[in-house]
């Protein structure tokens, strides 16, 4: 008989909030169906939700935004406080830049479409608990137009950044988690923590969405030299 000495690693929690019936059940079914992964409860409304969360200490949030009542950006402003431990994962049809940006903005760690396959919200659950910032392609490229459009670059806060900063905030964009920086510059995950409590305050932002919005509005055509040098 072989045994298994390796430690697994923990169950991540997940809670729903979704209006729609079928989605709301096939996402605690398909949720259910993989391992590491356990759906502890599911909501129709952000108000039920914002009510019994606390004891349901979930370790990732997946969201609708078009919620009955309390829309799904202001569910997510609300959680950020009843349970600040949770990542909040937006899942929605929309892709209308505003939404997206007030998501980011509201505290929201990705923002997926529903047409995103089992296997990539796995995937993009797995990323987030860990810190990283999940987002469709197609997302993406959107909350770069959204600052181009708006003006929104602020050239003057990020070139305050050091290289090694650049470096971090660029791995930060790219949707690595603190961990992952740590291994690739070869730095412990402490220094990278102050490194990316440095990159806050210089930025003037108070989250990882909203680090990763500023610079992905500022560089939407590539990594600035700083942030490739080793």
């Amino acid at each position: 008989m072989r045994t298994n000495n390796q430690q697994q690693p923990p169950t991540i929690s997940v809670v729903v909030i979704e209006d729609g019936a079928w989605m709301r059940e096939n996402l605690d079914r398909e949720i259910n169906r993989i391992e590491g992964l356990r759906c502890v409860k599911t909501y129709r409304t952000a108000e039920q939700a914002l009510r019994g969360i606390a004891d349901d200490h979930p370790d990732v949030v997946i969201v609708d935004i078009n919620l009955p009542g309390m829309d799904g950006v202001a569910c997510v402003r609300h959680l950020k406080t009843v349970v600040p431990q949770a990542r909040c994962l937006m899942l929605t049809v929309y892709e209308e830049s505003e939404k997206i940006f007030n998501s980011l903005l509201a505290g929201a760690s990705g923002y997926l479409l529903k047409r995103t396959t089992t296997p990539e919200l796995v995937e993009a659950i797995r990323q987030v608990r860990e810190g990283g910032s999940p987002m469709s392609s197609s997302i993406a490229r959107k909350v770069v137009a959204y600052f181009n459009q708006a003006g929104e670059k602020k050239s003057n806060d990020v070139a305050t950044l050091s290289p090694r900063e650049q470096q971090v905030l660029d791995l930060l964009a790219r949707g690595a988690s603190s961990k992952e920086i740590a291994s690739q510059l070869s730095l412990s995950v402490e220094t990278i923590r102050m490194n990316v409590k440095h990159i806050y305050a210089k930025l003037h932002v108070h989250s990882r969405s909203e680090a990763t919005a500023k610079y992905l509005g500022q560089f939407p055509l590539g990594i600035p030299q700083a942030a490739k040098q080793n």
